[in-house]
């Protein structure tokens, strides 16, 4: 059966989905964190946190975008100086003339301004932990792929990746990144991700402060049995 969407009410209905994918406890202990890619991965990853009484903290990254077309990434740029554009023909072409027009610093200076509004952990506090990135789905995996270039230099115990959806080559390419990969969906050709929601309205910064102010969580039993339909690559 082809699934199709919306498949989720919410991101926070997502994101306990995703929790359950977890109820093996694989990769998870009490060296582990968890890393929401804002804004959109925060309330998936609250919902996790809740779920598997996981601390939750934030891995700000920013896509670099021609403002004529500011909703197609053509890179992205994330902490500890990673930059990524996107492959293939015209590549260095479009570095050149993002880093000529100021996108890139744009990016860079709002890249700034959310790390300290969140309070991303120093890179210290996460080397030697098991880690998981959260966001609420992948379509080009731009800004996925720049977070996961930035922890990967940060020596992490593991590195997992936890998404409701996800394009099925740009999943294939990010596979050979983690060391776990879970997703809900996998879809061919993924055009936006928002489809597959209910609500996938913008999220503001108070939302997101919000969230992370939330009492630290305490595990919740995930009941045995439960069907997650989860596809792991």
């Amino acid at each position: 059966m082809v699934e199709r969407p919306p498949l989720w009410a919410n991101r926070h209905q997502a994101g306990l989905a995703l929790a359950d994918a977890f109820a093996d406890r694989q990769g998870i202990g009490h060296d582990t964190t968890l890393l929401a890619l804002p804004r959109g991965g925060v309330p998936v990853a609250a919902a996790m946190a809740s779920r598997l009484g996981l601390p939750l903290a934030t891995w700000s990254v920013r896509k670099v975008a021609d403002p004529a077309c500011p909703e197609l990434a053509i890179g992205a740029v994330a902490a500890g100086g990673v930059v990524v554009w996107r492959d293939g023909e015209g590549a260095i072409r479009r570095a050149t003339t993002a880093t000529m027009h100021g996108w890139l610093r744009a990016q860079e200076q709002e890249l700034r301004r959310r790390q300290q509004l969140f309070g991303d952990p120093p890179g210290e506090r996460l080397r030697g932990r098991h880690l998981i990135v959260v966001d609420d789905g992948i379509a080009t995996g731009m800004t996925v792929k720049a977070a996961l270039l930035s922890l990967r230099k940060l020596e992490p115990a593991s590195l997992a990746l936890a998404v409701p959806v996800a394009d099925r080559e740009v999943a294939a390419e990010l596979s050979q990144l983690v060391d776990r990969l879970v997703v809900l969906a996998v879809v061919d050709d993924l055009q936006a991700v928002g489809l597959w929601y209910v609500h996938f309205e913008q999220l503001r910064d108070e939302q997101v402060l919000a969230l992370l102010k939330q009492p630290p969580p305490v595990r919740e039993q995930v009941p045995p049995g439960t069907s997650t339909n989860t596809k792991e690559l």
